[in-house]
């Protein structure tokens, strides 16, 4: 079961100065690895002249590390990538993609200095970033009587959930989505409404 949870709502940029050198990140939200990579080769052609483009981003859940993505692009092995996806993580929010575009102001930082700079500034437009509460949801089929319909779509409002699509044949045939984690008490209660007879189905229709 999936419960809802925390993700980028708009993006956020945010400046820091540190020795000089300008770090500015950018926070936008991202539902996939490739929607990040968009997002970081847009930043690419507007800041041409950086230093580097260091990213780090999660393109699901937070918790979710097969959709984690990072890179130092050219600083030093750890020093950026990695602690900027640590704040990530430690925000606990989901779909999000971090970018610092650093320009080099002439001094160098040290491994120690680069980390703080770069999750430093990950952290600071964290606390910047506008976010909302995404709830996941899933596809079944369902097939009524005309007779239940109108039960049906009570409890199918009392659970958060929409009607897709309706056929309407011999039966009615719906395709609903329904907040996953309230999925088992609305089968629940489908079943003890009509007395064993309503069961949701798998819909042949991709699930989201």
């Amino acid at each position: 079961m999936s419960t809802p949870y925390e993700i980028a709502a708009e993006a956020v940029i945010d400046e820091t100065i540190v020795t000089r050198s300008r770090f500015i990140c950018y926070l936008n939200p991202c539902t996939s690895a490739a929607d990040a990579k968009v997002f970081i080769k847009s930043l690419q052609i507007i800041h041409p002249q950086a230093s580097h483009h260091c990213y780090a981003f999660i393109a699901g859940r937070p918790e979710n590390s097969q959709l984690y993505g990072f890179s130092d692009d050219g600083e030093p092995s750890g020093t950026a990538g990695k602690p900027m996806l640590s704040m990530l993580i430690g925000s606990q929010i989901g779909e999000v993609c971090a970018v610092v575009v650093r320009y080099f102001g002439g001094t160098k930082l040290g491994p120690g200095g680069l980390q703080r700079a770069y999750g430093g500034s990950v952290k600071q437009a964290l606390a910047l970033l506008p976010t909302k509460i995404k709830i996941p949801m899933v596809r079944k089929t369902l097939a009524c009587q005309y007779n239940q319909m109108n039960d049906v779509l009570y409890y199918l409002g009392q659970f958060g959930g929409e009607i897709i699509q309706q056929d309407y044949n011999e039966n009615i045939v719906l395709t609903l989505s329904l907040p996953d984690e309230k999925l088992a008490l609305f089968q629940q209660q489908l079943q003890t409404m009509s007395a064993g007879q309503l069961t949701l189905q798998p819909t042949t229709k991709k699930q989201q």
